[in-house]
């Protein structure tokens, strides 16, 4: 039939989007429904750019139509036919247009998933743009009060920045993460992500900035009386006295084991540079004479 060749489809909803002199206003709801059926069309047929058009086109049918939801559907839809295309700045765009029309029906986690899901499709291709995706989806269910539904978040793009080697990146995100379950009550979650994050400092040869992030963390009671902490405790004392065997007897632990994948196999790496002369060069701070002519 003629009416479901989706060209065809088009062109009439095109014509009907169009003023002229015997069209006054734009029949939207009539577009849109052709709209919609040659997006399908499309895909069914493997037209994949044709049917990207036509999703957008349905997608800002549903806007004029004052239906934010739809709209957001058929973006998502569009952003999934840009992925097949491997157009990454599209994926992209429309899968931040879709978390948009989201935020407009007051839907926060679907705004969410809409940005993890763009995040997730351009992890390979374009791991920068993936984790400031990520980072986006952890901030729209923070301002709606829902951390713990961004565990998953925090997490994804921590591993996004090891990939990358942004190791300072990655420690800070998942401190982030401890954050978030500290003011969710996820004891559990929020030792994991301080034991995490000293982990990476060590992977990235920071022993100082590890040290001084088992200090702060241990502030906080939880942390300090778990076995995550031991554990932290007995990595900073073990790369302290310069004891290789003992740092990878302790990221063998099952402590440590139970952590993300991305971090274990940083854990069974360690350690990273010599460890030899931590402990010689604190004791030759302690016994630095003091110079007479320093008056600081």
């Amino acid at each position: 039939m003629a009416s479901s060749d989706p060209e065809k489809l088009i062109a009439k909803a095109d014509k009907l989007t169009k003023l002229s002199m015997t069209r006054w206003s734009a029949d939207w709801k009539g577009a849109t429904s052709l709209y919609e059926q040659a997006a399908i069309g499309f895909r069914l047929a493997k037209k994949y750019e044709k049917a990207k058009v036509a999703f957008e086109k349905a997608s800002k049918g549903q806007e004029m139509l004052s239906s934010p939801w739809d709209a957001a559907k058929h973006m998502e839809s569009a952003a999934a036919l840009a992925q097949e295309l491997g157009n990454w700045r599209e994926v992209a765009d429309f899968y931040r247009q879709a978390s948009v029309f989201y935020i407009e029906c007051g839907r926060a986690q679907p705004a969410s998933d809409a940005l993890a899901k763009g995040a997730r499709a351009l992890e390979e291709a374009v791991p920068d743009e993936a984790v400031t995706l990520y980072t986006e989806a952890c901030d729209t269910l923070e301002e709606d009060g829902k951390e713990q539904m961004a565990f998953d978040l925090y997490r994804a793009a921590a591993s996004v920045y090891i990939k990358l080697e942004k190791y300072t990146d990655a420690a800070t995100f998942l401190l982030r993460w401890g954050l978030s379950a500290d003011k969710c009550n996820a004891t559990h979650s929020q030792c994991k992500a301080y034991l995490s994050a000293i982990i990476v400092y060590l992977y990235a040869n920071d022993f100082n900035q590890a040290q001084k992030c088992y200090n702060d963390c241990s502030q906080v009671d939880a942390f300090l009386s778990s076995d995550q902490s031991r554990s932290a405790a007995k990595l900073l004392s073990a790369y302290f006295e310069g004891v290789v065997e003992e740092i990878k007897c302790v990221a063998k632990s099952s402590t440590i084991s139970n952590l993300d994948h991305a971090i274990i196999k940083l854990a069974r790496k360690l350690p990273t540079g010599d460890v030899g002369g931590l402990k010689s060069e604190a004791v030759k701070e302690q016994e630095e004479p003091l110079d007479e002519n320093d008056l600081t």
